[in-house]
C-alpha cells in the first residue's frame, strides 16, 4: 500500500531515556526485575545510531505535572512510599501500592515520574512536528488514583494531555501491547479529541477491551486469539489500523509498542517476530506530522533489546545489518535471565537484530473480528 507521508522531514527524530532505569528494579522475581531500557540505550549506542543531538535525557515530572491527570492524594502517597519505603496498610489497599504486582521499591516515585516527565517532554518536542521515541514510556494501566498492572503513573495519558493542552484536537492512540490499554481508554473514552485503539490478547489480564467496548464512543478494541503470527499482524495493519487512521486524520499519533507479543515473551501466548512490529511503527508514524513512540510491556530482555532498538532504526530509516557488530552482540550475550516460562533465544538471535518472518495462516476469526470492528467506523 502506498501511503501519503505526513512526517515533517526537517525536524530530527529524538530518543528520550535516562540512567535511572539501569540500576532500578521492581524487586527480584518480578517480571520487571529484568533490564530493558538500559539494554536499548546500550544497543543503539553500540550500533552508532545516536549522538548528543538525537539522545536526550528525560526529566522527572513534577508533582504538579503528574496532577494534570493523577489525584493529589495519590501522587503524595507514591512520594511517601519512596521516602519511607513503606506505607500503612490502609493506604496500600486504597492506592494499590505494595499490592498486586505493584511493589514498593527504592525508586517507586522517581522511576515512573521520569517516564511521565519524558512523555510530557516528548509531547513538547513534537509540538511543531517530528517523531520522538521514548522506550521507557507506555505505562498504560495506571489509573487516576491507583497503581495498576505494574504502572504507577500513566505516561501515555500525560503525554496526550500535553498534546491536547497545546491546542490539538485529533490525537490517535494506538496500543499493540499484549494487554489491553485500559488506563488510557478510561481516561479518554468519551473525549471526542482522542481516539484510543487497542489490539491485545483476548484472555490476558486485565481481561477488558471486548470488541464491542467502545467506551463513550471514542474507543476501539481488537482482542486477538492466542497464537497471532506476523501475517495476521500485517493483515490487521493494512485492513484496519491504516484505514482507521486515514479516516480519523490525526494531528498526532501516540503509539504504545509493547513487545510482549513476541514469541519469546513469557507473559503472552502470541507468536510475533519483531519485524511485524517494526512494520506497524514504520507505517503508522507516516500517517501524522507528529508521533510519540512509546515502549510498554515486554518481559524477555532479549526481545525488548532487539525489538525496541529496531524501532529506533525503523523511524530513522536506518538499514539494519544482517549481522550485528561484536560490541552489540556482546550486549545480548551477557544478559542473565531466568524465568520459569521464559523462552531463551536461539543462538542466531545473539548475532542478529531482526527476527525471521514468523508468518502463518490468517485465521477466519481474525478476519471476522476485523470486519466486525470496521462496522463501528471512526
Amino acid at each position: 500500500m502506498t501511503l501519503s507521508d505526513h512526517r515533517v522531514s526537517t525536524i530530527p527524530t529524538r530518543m528520550i531515556a535516562a540512567e535511572i532505569y539501569r540500576g532500578s528494579s521492581y524487586r527480584p522475581k518480578h517480571p520487571l526485575a529484568i533490564p530493558r531500557v538500559s539494554l536499548v540505550v546500550d544497543m543503539v549506542h553500540a550500533m552508532g545510531w545516536v549522538d548528543a543531538e538525537s539522545y536526550v535525557t528525560g526529566p522527572v515530572a513534577t508533582p504538579a505535572q503528574l496532577m494534570r491527570f493523577h489525584g493529589p492524594d495519590y501522587v503524595r502517597a507514591v512520594m511517601q512510599a519512596e521516602r519511607d519505603q513503606a506505607l500503612p496498610e490502609d493506604m496500600m489497599v486504597k492506592f494499590g501500592l505494595g499490592k498486586n504486582g505493584n511493589p514498593i521499591y527504592p525508586e517507586i516515585f522517581r522511576r515512573p515520574a521520569t517516564a511521565a516527565g519524558s512523555s510530557i517532554m516528548g509531547a513538547d518536542m513534537i509540538a511543531k512536528g517530528g517523531i520522538v521515541h521514548h522506550p521507557a514510556g507506555g505505562t498504560h494501566h495506571g489509573l487516576r488514583d491507583r497503581a495498576s498492572g505494574f504502572c504507577y503513573f500513566n505516561d501515555p495519558v500525560l503525554g496526550i494531555c500535553r498534546l491536547l493542552d497545546s491546542g490539538l484536537d485529533r490525537v490517535l492512540y494506538v496500543d499493540i501491547d499484549a494487554h489491553h490499554g485500559d488506563g488510557v481508554q478510561i481516561a479518554f473514552g468519551d473525549d471526542h479529541r482522542v481516539l484510543t485503539v487497542s489490539m491485545h490478547q483476548e484472555d490476558l489480564w486485565p481481561k477488558t477491551g471486548a470488541i464491542d467496548d467502545i467506551a463513550g464512543g471514542m474507543a476501539r478494541n481488537l482482542p486477538m486469539a492466542a497464537g497471532m503470527n506476523d501475517d495476521e499482524m500485517r493483515y490487521v495493519l493494512h485492513e484496519y489500523l491504516i484505514p482507521l487512521a486515514l479516516s480519523f486524520a490525526p494531528q498526532a499519533i501516540v503509539l504504545q509498542c509493547g513487545c510482549d507479543t513476541l514469541a519469546e515473551d513469557p507473559l503472552s501466548k502470541q507468536l510475533l517476530g519483531n519485524r511485524s512490529i517494526w512494520e506497524v511503527v514504520g507505517a503508522m508514524t507516516r500517517l501524522a506530522p507528529r508521533s510519540l513512540v512509546l515502549g510498554g510491556g515486554g518481559y524477555s530482555p532479549y526481545g525488548v533489546a532487539r525489538c525496541w532498538s529496531g524501532i529506533w532504526a525503523t523511524i530513522n530509516e536506518i538499514e539494519i545489518p544482517s549481522v550485528l557488530p561484536k560490541n552489540a552482540e556482546n550486549i545480548l550475550r551477557v544478559i542473565k535471565w531466568s524465568h520459569s516460562r521464559g523462552r531463551q533465544p536461539d543462538s542466531d538471535l545473539f548475532t542478529t537484530l531482526g527476527d525471521r518472518w514468523r508468518g502463518g495462516t490468517i485465521r477466519e476469526e481474525t478476519r471476522e473480528r476485523v470486519r466486525r470492528l470496521k462496522g463501528y467506523g471512526v
